[in-house]
């Protein structure tokens, strides 16, 4: 059947064939684009419902707007559209019947169906998935097409039924034999021969298959119960004795053997065992622990990070040795004195505070130990590299994990595998893979043989088989570490196959395993291509990992990326209770994996000369997945490892030197570029736990001509939480409290609509009331907010903090005539906690699409008695925000002064971007452009939730923004000085621009799903307070969520003639410089952004004469908004790219950790000796008169900074003590180079 619906007495609901209007599966939004591109009142379409299986919906054109009408089937299987309560709804057999009659004028619709909109059919051939001579021949299927393993038997897994003969058989007794028997009867026969015949013949294999499992199960009786085994062997001779008439007496007889059987041999072997173990006394530990592997104490060289201060006490700087023994639970401190001597000192487990990693110098590390009472000390330690500080800060998690005096794990280690293994069995050996070893990102030696807690293989062009393969993998885990792994569960489509093994001690704590498969191949019936999915629960966090082999061909980039959104919506995963959302926002962390088979879009040579000099980043800009990813169309919001190894395809098999990128085929020669075909990309729930440690390559396992693809991350996850104070009376109830939500969504339709809430801190989901605002200034965009009164209440099945800080919410936005949903989100209860309202602002998505915007004002409220908690393990690593971004001899006095900077840098974004929302030019469907509507919705107007009214006069100094004269080394580096009362003092900077990547410690997410704000305070910028209270704190901007940046194209465009354009930190808006409207000119905005919180009043902005070179954010917002926004642009050859994953756009930190976390200062409480021994962390925030690279410009030797930097000689007061030793090892062997930096550090301290 070729719809989703079903009809009364074997007819198709669709008719004898599906008419052209029908559109089966198309989504609500791309039928709205189609509607939209018909532009005629009157135009139609039917698909299938997204809310109802087996429904369709109406959909209709009319007045721009689009009308959506449910068909639902009634239990006779007839047709009728949805009405109003108490109106007689008219019922029809099929659609076409039902189309034709509101065909005719006055039928209750809106307007009467006049232009069916046709679906677009694709011919066959499209689909073809041989381009590339991957699959000249599509692989037969194994015996089931798709299977699965798992040790749960009360888990469904997807599989297809086998036939046993029965079937045929039966159909044949019926047809024919059936008469006779009913003859019989009729003439007084008591026995029914010909059925008795066809049971027998149909019975015939499974008496085979009886008689061995009776024989097997004999010897086992045999052996724990012997007296009951002569009995057995006898009963079941006398079965077989029996035959002729008697042979289905004989079947029944056997079985009833065999139950028996099985019902008491586990029995009688387990007191067998049991007097066994009595008599001889075990000594041995339990096997869990012989079998696990013991980790051998690890030395870290390294070197203290001292002030001058400190040296002048202690003489040289000193190297220490750290020496993490994790079985012990200590850690050992040790330096060498005089006469060789050594100095140690022990730390157990329990007396290590805190670890904090320098996010600017990448291999130091300060670690606060616990001295005596409520004195701690820090201490910060120079490794010879990042990995090695990894590697130690990796083992003393394991430390404190080990020894930890909880009964549940804070945090795990998962490792995730991919390979297209090219129909070629796996060598011998593969421990290359899962130990992480090769290109790229890899782990350091010290911790590769550390198991990991889980482990996912996802493998494409497995041609072996599903038991075969579980088991070699169980053995390459037993040898690698001897551990006996356990199968989770093993999902197989054809040849792509996802096996998930666990530790044997977690065995017990995975739970809800599901798994599932969908096809992609040609016309989406092959399993040559498609998706294998397996979810389950960790305690109390929810896993789902993907495996997928996508289209192949360097031209299929669009059908690649259908293949993503059909196994988005497709693949039934997780709880059933989420079918409104997509498995992007089922699980707490989802990982991606596959053979996607994105290309690169560059000439061959010169992929190849990039490869052979190791440029990977020219490369990375034209990686189609990195494009689509850039533009939306695939993978939104996931996150992805930066790529550090080379292309994984496609090499000549049985060597990694050779990439083979041509092949001869019947239509000619085809060309097959290198390309990063094989990737790993995760997506989780915001304000979780998640790092990546590793991202790379094997270069030893040459089989295929794909490279096997690892990676490995340390996840948090949460336990079963039980309540130590049983449940909560009246009194304790903690509740979730909306005061108000708005959003806007991309929709051309003006129903009503409610939001549904899910989570499984909640006992079932819950609805509001219908919107009570809208509003809409363009016709693709709708603007829908509900009020206080509108939302109910959420009470949460427990009200302690600590689980209530682990939960999440669900929202959807549904629509009230189709009950379809319109974009869902997933909202962080843990930054909502608290006795004030809290602002998050996040996107909506719907099938794998941005389809809007929502945002709120909400508050977990938690009685006081509830409110314990205690720090998680992944909360013990935290990054130094002291020193993020601020180079040492720099001021770090003004960091308020630079929040202010950024804070005014969002207030002109949303300033220019509402307007434009606002003065969206009203659209006539006799002359719109396609292209545009289609676009419309990229515009970045889409982005901003409230307008400027057209009167309101943006002015702003140009002295809050970057001057187009500004050339000074100082305007390069950071954030220009404010103008605030008459001073300019220097800024901090707003963080790294474009991280590649977050550190280790509390999580900086890749992607800000949402975001709230605590800070109640105003910024005042010459006397005008931005963001104070007005009236109340509802629906405040967020301070720490800027919003999505302007497209930096569009800015350039706004900017390009009236503008000199010098380099800046924020390319985007350093160029725009504001006229003041007169002196003293206040900012308004209108009433509209007052409701949101937002004010700007109480004193005006310096003046200053206009410049011929500026123009106002109004003329600014009209340029905008008549221009048409791509989705991404391209990024600057010179600008590094960012996390895959993140926002694009300004160089500011969107995302923020929580619980805020500064890094424990040190106790300055100790006797002289134990201070010069220590020394001090304030070195890591001295402020010296010059850096130690400008110093080296002077001396024309800034080669050798880098060098310097990372052997953490990065202060000019910590270089008066270097030697030539130290200069060697970094990197300073001329003789007279060293001697020129020695006579400057001399001359340096004579002054």
């Amino acid at each position: 059947m070729a719809g989703g619906g079903g009809g009364g007495g074997g007819l198709s609901p669709l008719g004898p064939a599906p008419p052209m209007w029908y559109h089966r599966d198309l989504s609500r939004a791309a039928a709205e684009e189609l509607l939209a591109r018909a532009g005629r009142d009157g135009s139609f379409l039917v698909r299938d419902s997204e809310s109802v299986n087996g429904a369709y919906a109406l959909c209709v054109l009319f007045q721009k707007h689009v009308h959506t009408y449910r068909i639902l089937p009634d239990e006779e299987g007839f047709l009728a559209v949805q009405t109003s309560q108490g109106v007689q709804p008219k019922r029809f057999k099929t659609l076409p019947e039902l189309v034709s009659l509101y065909l005719q004028p006055s039928q209750g619709l809106v307007t009467t169906l006049l232009y069916a909109v046709d679906r677009e059919e694709t011919a066959i051939l499209d689909d073809r998935d041989y381009s590339d001579g991957e699959d000249e021949k599509p692989p037969l299927p194994p015996r089931s097409a798709s299977t699965s393993i798992t040790p749960s038997s009360d888990t469904p897994a997807d599989s297809v039924p086998t036939a046993n003969g029965l079937s045929t058989i039966s159909h044949e007794y019926l047809k024919g034999s059936y008469a006779l028997d009913l003859e019989a009867v009729k003439q007084g026969a008591c026995s029914l021969p010909h059925l008795n015949k066809t049971l027998v013949a149909s019975c015939k294999r499974l008496n085979g298959e009886v008689d061995k499992v009776l024989s097997g199960l004999e010897i086992l009786s045999k052996v724990f119960d012997q007296q009951s085994a002569f009995m057995v062997s006898k009963m079941i001779q006398q079965s077989v004795n029996q035959g002729g008439d008697q042979e289905l007496e004989n079947l029944v007889t056997k079985l009833a053997i065999l139950k028996d059987l099985l019902s008491s041999i586990e029995k009688k072997a387990l007191k067998a065992l049991q007097d066994m173990s009595l008599s001889t006394l075990c000594s041995s530990p339990p096997l869990s622990m012989r079998n696990s592997k013991s980790i051998p104490v690890q030395p870290f060289e390294v070197k203290l990070d001292v002030y001058l201060a400190e040296l002048t006490k202690i003489g040289k700087s000193q190297k220490y040795t750290l020496s993490v023994d994790v079985e012990g639970g200590r850690l050992v401190v040790m330096k060498k004195v005089k006469d060789s001597q050594e100095d140690w000192t022990t730390f157990t487990h329990d007396k290590i505070r805190q670890l904090i990693k320098s996010q600017r110098v990448q291999n130091k590390l300060g670690i606060v130990f616990e001295k005596e009472k409520d004195k701690s000390q820090r201490k910060d330690f120079i490794f010879a590299s990042a990995k090695k500080r990894e590697a130690f800060c990796q083992l003393l998690q394991l430390m404190k994990n080990k020894h930890s005096n909880q009964d549940e794990p804070d945090m795990i280690s998962v490792f995730i595998g991919t390979w297209n293994m090219g129909s070629v069995p796996a060598p011998k050996s593969v421990a290359s893979w899962v130990l992480c070893r090769g290109l790229g990102k890899t782990l350091d030696e010290m911790t590769v043989t550390i198991p990991h807690d889980l482990y996912a293989f996802g493998t494409q062009e497995n041609s072996v088989c599903d038991r075969e393969w579980v088991e070699s993998l169980r053995a390459m885990l037993k040898e690698q570490t001897e551990l006996d792994y356990k199968p989770i569960a093993l999902q197989t489509l054809w040849n792509i196959k996802l096996a998930v093994l666990v530790k044997p001690e977690h065995e017990n704590r995975i739970s809800h395993v599901g798994m599932s498969s969908v096809k992609t191949g040609i016309a989406n019936t092959l399993g040559n291509k498609g998706a294998v999915g397996v979810s389950f629960m960790f305690n109390g966090t929810s896993f789902g990992f993907v495996n997928c082999h996508l289209t192949s061909g360097n031209e299929k980039i669009a059908r690649r990326n259908q293949n993503y959104l059909d196994i988005l919506r497709l693949l039934s995963l997780g709880d059933k209770q989420l079918s409104s959302f997509d498995i992007s926002l089922r699980f707490t962390h989802l990982f991606w994996l596959g053979d996607l088979n994105y290309r690169l879009d560059m000439d061959i040579q010169e992929i190849l000369n990039y490869i052979n000099r190791k440029e990977f980043d020219p490369l990375l800009k034209v990686d189609q997945l990195n494009l689509e990813r850039e533009k939306n169309k695939v993978f939104l919001r996931f996150a992805e490892e930066e790529i550090s190894f080379p292309p994984t395809y496609r090499y000549e098999r049985g060597s990694r030197d050779t990439y083979v990128w041509q092949k001869q085929k019947a239509t000619g020669m085809r060309t097959n570029v290198p390309s990063w075909c094989d990737r790993i990309l995760w997506k989780s729930y915001p304000e979780t736990h998640i790092v990546c440690n590793s991202y790379g390559c094997t270069d030893d396992i040459v089989t295929s001509d794909h490279s096997p693809v690892f990676g490995t991350f340390e996840v948090g996850v949460t336990s079963q939480f039980v309540s130590k104070k049983g449940l909560p009376k009246s009194s304790e109830q903690a509740y979730i409290e909306f005061e108000s939500i708005e959003a806007i969504v991309k929709t051309a339709s003006r129903t009503k609509f409610f939001i549904e809430f899910y989570s499984t801190c909640l006992e079932e989901f819950k609805k509001s009331y219908e919107n009570d605002s809208q509003s809409s200034d363009n016709v693709n965009f709708l603007r829908v907010g509900w009020s206080n009164k509108q939302l109910t209440t959420l009470k949460p099945l427990l009200s302690e903090i600590e689980y209530l800080q682990d939960q999440h919410l669900l929202l959807t936005v549904k629509s009230l005539d189709g009950y379809e949903s319109y974009g869902e989100c997933v909202l962080a209860l843990k930054s909502m906690i608290g006795s004030t309202a809290q602002q998050f602002h996040t996107y909506l998505s719907h099938r794998g699409e941005e389809t809007g915007n929502i945002r709120g004002s909400m508050r977990v409220r938690v009685p006081s008695e509830r409110m314990g908690t205690r720090e998680r393990l992944y909360e013990w690593i935290s990054v130094d925000k002291d020193e993020t971004g601020v180079p040492k001899g720099k001021s770090t006095t003004s960091s308020r002064v630079g929040h202010e900077y950024v804070k005014l840098v969002h207030i002109l974004h949303i300033l220019v971007t509402s307007h434009i929302l606002h003065n969206m030019p009203k659209q006539d469907s006799s002359d719109v452009d396609q292209s545009v509507s289609k676009n419309s919705y990229n515009n970045p107007a889409y982005y901003i939730l409230e307008g400027v009214p057209n009167q309101s006069a943006a002015a702003m100094s140009s002295e809050l923004l970057p001057s187009a004269n500004s050339t000074t080394p100082q305007a390069m580096k950071g954030p220009p000085p404010i103008a605030v009362a008459r001073t300019k003092p220097p800024c901090a900077p707003a963080g790294p621009s474009h991280p590649r990547r977050p550190m280790t410690g509390h999580t900086v997410r890749a992607i800000s799903e949402e975001s709230s704000s605590e800070d109640d305070g105003g910024v005042c910028v010459g006397g005008a307070q931005v963001g104070a209270p007005m009236g109340s704190t509802l629906n405040r901007p967020p301070p720490d969520f800027p919003p999505p940046p302007l497209p930096k194209g569009a800015m350039e465009m706004a900017v390009e003639t009236p503008f000199l354009k010098p380099r800046s930190l924020h390319p985007d808006l350093a160029e725009v410089k504001i006229p003041v409207v007169g002196p003293g000119a206040p900012l308004t905005l209108g009433e509209s952004f007052r409701r949101g919180g937002g004010a700007v009043g109480g004193g005006g902005i310096g003046s200053g004469a206009l410049d011929d070179q500026s123009c106002s954010v109004l003329q600014m917002a009209k340029t905008l908004s008549e221009t048409e926004f791509p989705g991404q642009p391209p990024r600057a050859p010179s600008a590094p790219p960012p996390l895959r994953g993140q926002a694009m756009g300004l160089g500011l930190d969107s995302c923020r950790t929580f619980p805020p976390r500064n890094a424990i200062t040190e106790s300055i409480a100790e006797d002289l000796p134990e201070e010069a021994l220590w020394g001090s962390s304030s070195s890591s925030l001295s402020v010296g008169d010059s850096s130690v690279g400008e110093w080296l410009q002077r001396l024309g030797l800034e080669r050798y900074e880098q060098g310097l930097l990372h052997n953490g000689w990065d202060d000019l007061e910590f270089l008066s003590d270097i030697t030539e030793e130290d200069l060697e090892e970094a990197g300073v062997l001329d003789p007279s180079h060293k001697c020129i930096l020695l006579e400057s550090l001399r001359q340096q301290q004579k002054l």
